[in-house]
């Protein structure tokens, strides 16, 4: 039993020490072609090799999608986002898709998921409708006005070309105030209030979009 238990070490051993060469040997065989494509003149080639090797093994790369840890499911791009609103002050503006987009890459951060331009999941997000409105109660010279921003968003995942998911969201937020006098003209956008119903909206489309069902 003894002599059997110190021939399995021996032939351990032994495997150890052919992996521990054949790896010496492909280190030096490696270090031998660059030193030989840098003598040769092919020294851009030889830094293009490198470079595909880094991104193929070096954890710092993982968001190369040639990386060995890349995971495409992690990587995600916002690709467009369209102001579809046809009627008031915001219609077709330009800043409210640019606002839009980095409220939705701010959440998708938050949920973990990192903006990749290459990834093969990206984001198409279409500004349905983004209106205030208002609503006045009044007794007397005492008034109550409440201005709601409503905002519609559709959202279209897809991958590789494929569309994944379609959802179609609204949210809104309000501001309420009091006067002693009826003097507001209504319809003007308040900046918390916008602001609000931006996240709120951006926030519930991400995770309908982003929900296993």
């Amino acid at each position: 039993m003894k002599s059997l238990l110190v021939s399995a070490k021996e032939r351990l051993l032994l495997v150890f020490l052919y992996l521990v060469g054949i790896l010496v040997t492909c280190a030096l065989a490696t270090q031998l072609f660059f030193v030989f494509l840098d003598m040769t003149g092919k020294s851009e080639y030889a830094t293009q090799l490198a470079r595909e090797f880094s991104w193929k093994f070096d954890d710092a790369f993982k968001n190369h999608p040639n990386n060995i840890n890349y995971v495409a499911e992690d990587h995600i791009y916002v690709q467009s986002v369209t102001n579809l609103v046809k009627v008031g002050k915001l219609a077709g503006n330009r800043n409210l898709e640019f606002g839009v987009k980095n409220v939705l890459e701010e959440f998708l951060q938050e949920k973990g998921y990192d903006l990749t331009p290459t990834a093969s999941y990206y984001l198409d997000v279409d500004i349905i409708y983004l209106d205030v409105l208002t609503t006045k109660k009044s007794l007397s010279v005492f008034s109550k006005t409440e201005n709601e921003v409503v905002i519609r968003l559709k959202g279209t995942l897809y991958n590789e070309g494929k569309k994944e998911k379609e959802v179609l969201v609204e949210e809104s937020s309000s501001e309420i105030s009091m006067a002693t006098l009826i003097v507001d003209t209504g319809g003007k956008f308040n900046q918390a209030s916008l602001s609000s119903a931006l996240k709120k909206g951006c926030d519930k489309l991400i995770t309908k979009l982003f929900t296993k069902e």
